[in-house]
């Protein structure tokens, strides 16, 4: 499956060879495939799940979009990290366990940050909730994509070369 990705990826690659590495390109594909993975189930969970209704846990109630984040974040984070360390970070010399919680300290500043904009959007502006995460993620993905390539998955450059 990994290496009919990598090559299914990196056909559409020539294109865009002159404005930027084959590693960013896997990125946007990959952040742009669970990107959209997210969007859809955040749309379905925010709307037939919690039926965009507060949610109710008994010792806390949850308002239905911030419960829909919290609902869709583990599916996105595992697909996320599975695809990042397989498909574009492949040249990373960091140990599994290392990247995965450093995936996930990326992942919970970005939770945070999307829980943010979230009420941001939503409650002090007013935005409809799926446009609004549509906004958060732009500003998440920056941030994801610089933390994920510096940090997460680094590559020794002078180990690889």
């Amino acid at each position: 499956m990994r290496n009919f990705l990598i090559k299914l990826i990196d056909f559409f690659y020539p294109p865009f060879k002159k404005v930027m590495p084959l590693q960013t390109f896997r990125y946007a594909v990959c952040g742009g495939g669970n990107l959209a993975l997210d969007i859809i189930l955040y749309f379905l969970v925010f709307h037939f799940v919690v039926d965009e209704h507060n949610l109710d846990l008994g010792f806390v109630v949850i308002s239905g979009h911030i419960a829909a984040l919290f609902i869709v974040f583990p599916i996105t984070f595992t697909t996320g990290f599975l695809l990042q360390k397989y498909i574009t970070f492949q040249l990373s010399d960091v140990k599994s366990h290392i990247q995965l919680f450093r995936y996930a300290q990326v992942s919970a500043g970005a939770i945070v940050l999307n829980y943010l904009l979230m009420k941001f959007f939503v409650d002090l502006l007013h935005i409809y909730p799926t446009p609004s995460k549509m906004l958060t993620t732009v500003v998440s993905v920056i941030f994801s994509y610089i933390s994920q390539s510096r940090y997460t998955f680094k590559v020794n450059t002078k180990k690889n070369k």
